[in-house]
């Protein structure tokens, strides 16, 4: 047995004719009309709709639809890639009429000295690239957020820097002051992050660092950074390069030269992404001996690095492998002499 109902009357369909027969044969030729050019303009419209859509959403001087939004993509540097690195100092540039020597494509700077500057806005001006530059493995006492450091999550002191202390890179606190760092360089415009300090188990450490801390760590940062479309790169830490190397957009290393330490590095260059490469050679950056610069621009497995020669306070000046020696305008000396 069916569960339908049977069909009800159609009393609908019944008032509609019935008040169809009381209208007169003008009505009807009007209500026709109307209707006629109803069907008109829909049509039109729909016409007009689709001629739009398919020309992209413009007809030349129309402006009132908004653009589409573009993707942000992370940037990613090419080998070779051209640099200079101050980290000691405040760059000296008007932001009404920016300039800045050397001509290069990327400054690596000092981070919280640069903060409540235009500096990174006016490199941008300048068709530059700006890495932003903080310690993500070491404490240093003269920070802004010094005061959040735990005290149980600082370790020993770092050989050569007695302002600096190694940190426990594992722990939750820790991460979480450096997600605020990598926060403060996304708000600056930074094009890219250079976390220091990641290679903690090489070291005397005090934490019991391991090479895993680091790739952890590291993976973390990296995870950070892109979520705020900022590139990241790979400081030093060679024994992690090979597994780091996928998330990383560049590589900073210092003195693979002087350790004969460039080839594990070079697989950065293999892969297409650059490695900004320091060496502090002896007088550098203004009296560095032709034959030890020989040996630095020319180590083995160095081939393609963006090689720049400082002193190792990573001030102002810089020297580069073409024989060019840079002095770039800053403003004051970072207390700390980094």
């Amino acid at each position: 047995m069916s569960s339908l109902p049977p069909n009800p009357p159609e009393k609908g369909r019944l008032r509609r004719n019935s008040r169809e027969s009381r209208l007169s044969r003008r009505q009807k030729l009007v209500l026709a009309a109307v209707a006629a050019v109803l069907i008109i303009v829909l049509i039109v419209g729909l016409g007009l709709g689709l001629g739009l859509k398919n020309r992209g959403g413009g007809g030349g001087d129309d402006d009132s639809l908004p653009p589409a939004p573009q993707p942000t993509a992370i940037w990613q540097p090419k080998v070779n890639t051209s640099w200079q690195i101050i980290l000691n100092a405040k760059l000296d540039i008007d932001p009404n009429n920016p300039a800045v020597e050397p001509d290069v494509d990327v400054y690596d700077i000092d981070m919280f000295m640069h903060q409540n500057s235009r500096a990174v806005s006016s490199l941008h001006k300048l068709n530059k690239k700006v890495i932003c530059y903080f310690s993500a493995g070491s404490y240093e006492k003269n920070r802004p957020d010094s005061s959040k450091f735990p005290e149980e999550d600082i370790g020993l002191v770092l050989d050569g820097w007695p302002d600096e202390r190694w940190l426990n890179i594992s722990s939750p606190a820790i991460r979480e002051i450096m997600v605020g760092r990598i926060e403060i360089a996304s708000r600056m415009g930074c094009d890219a992050v250079d976390p220091d300090n990641v290679d903690g188990y090489q070291n005397e450490n005090g934490m019991d660092l391991t090479p895993e801390d680091s790739v952890s760590f590291m993976t973390f940062l990296a995870d950070e950074a892109h979520k705020r479309n900022m590139a990241i790169g790979l400081k030093n830490a060679g024994d992690i390069v090979k597994t780091m190397l996928p998330r990383m957009q560049f590589a900073v290393n210092e003195e693979c030269a002087e350790f004969n330490d460039c080839r594990t590095f070079s697989q950065f260059v293999d892969a297409g992404k650059p490695v900004f490469h320091i060496e502090y050679p002896e007088g550098a950056p203004f009296n560095t001996n032709a034959e030890q610069k020989q040996a630095y621009c020319n180590a083995p497995g160095a081939n393609g690095f963006s090689t720049i020669l400082k002193g190792m306070n990573l001030n102002f000046g810089a020297e580069y492998c073409d024989g060019r020696q840079v002095r770039t305008k800053v403003l004051r000396r970072f207390s700390s002499g980094r």
